[in-house]
């Protein structure tokens, strides 16, 4: 089996700068946001449209990979669980997955979404139509 390679496709572009001012999800204020791909994968965006719901899958840079149990949402009263069972940036392997609403598609490779709670600079690896 080959060894799993991620491409980076482009960077997420937020009024979100560090993890503590960002929402634990979407639903819970997140902003919009902007997603910038390399304009190599302009002709990947063929066929979506303002309003689709998409999902944004990101790698979140700046989880602790060596992290296997939490406190879910980071509130120490609750009990741990192992971060398979939570949505925990800090995870084996860091991978965010974000729907949200296409609320724009500018040239050359640019996409405005809501809500997004990821950070600003966030790596993305794929973005896929709900719809």
């Amino acid at each position: 089996m080959p060894d799993p390679t991620l491409t980076i496709l482009g960077h997420v572009r937020s009024s979100l700068k560090d993890r503590d001012s960002a929402p634990k999800s979407g639903a819970e204020g997140a902003p919009e946001a902007w997603i910038e791909l390399d304009a190599a994968y302009a002709p990947a965006l063929l066929g979506l449209e303002v309003g689709n719901r998409i999902l944004v899958v990101t790698w979140l840079h700046q989880g602790d990979r060596s992290v296997l149990q939490c406190h879910p949402r980071a509130e120490r009263h609750r009990p741990l669980r192992g971060v398979f069972a939570t949505r925990s940036p800090d995870r084996p392997n860091p991978i965010g997955l974000h729907e949200v609403t296409l609320l724009e598609i500018a040239a050359p490779a640019r996409l405005r979404v809501h809500p997004l709670e990821a950070i600003d600079g966030t790596p993305v690896v794929d973005v896929k139509n709900v719809d």
